[in-house]
């Protein structure tokens, strides 16, 4: 079982919410977002209702403002927690195509660097054979953030990509 608690105001402050499920809506808890408390679990928090939007994935710590979230705003209305078993493996396949097309490199490891491991700057399709992975669209772990559960993505699409640019990626390891 998890915990997160959101809070209205930086470092902490004014009206929060504690959670320990998904919750899909989360607007008429709170009105805004500016500081986060995850007190166990692994989480990924959404921007819009529904799990839709800007994600950011959050492991147990303090996040005084939205900017240590890698926030563009201080906007969350919805939240999953995810588990799975510890110890597990971490390995993916990324490829320059569509449809598992072109040159294909296997990670098992972070990669702070696409474009220096792949010579690539995009990736337009995944397979996650085990863990969880975040892909960022920057290099050094930056940028728009996306949840890669295990299994294919045909399309950066998939994986809820607005284009195929991937500039880092690391496992999920903090549960």
């Amino acid at each position: 079982m998890g915990k997160i608690i959101f809070y209205e105001e930086r470092n902490f402050h004014g009206r929060y919410y504690e959670c320990s499920g998904d919750c899909a809506e989360l607007h008429s808890y709170f009105s805004h977002c500016n500081s986060i408390r995850v007190e166990s679990g692994c989480w990924v928090v959404y921007e819009r209702p529904n799990y839709m939007g800007y994600q950011y994935v959050l492991s147990t710590g303090e996040y005084p403002d939205y900017q240590r979230w890698m926030g563009f705003d201080d906007c969350i209305r919805s939240c999953h927690m995810y588990s799975y078993p510890r110890g597990g493996f971490h390995r993916l396949r990324i490829y320059e195509r569509p449809d598992f097309g072109g040159q294909m490199m296997e990670f098992m490891d972070d990669c702070p660097s696409v474009y220096d491991r792949f010579r690539y700057r995009d990736i337009h399709s995944c397979h996650v054979m085990d863990g969880y992975w975040t892909f960022y669209e920057h290099p050094n772990y930056r940028g728009r953030q996306y949840f890669m559960r295990p299994g294919e993505y045909k399309r950066y699409s998939d994986w809820g990509g607005f284009n195929s640019t991937v500039g880092s990626f690391r496992q999920v390891m903090d549960l």
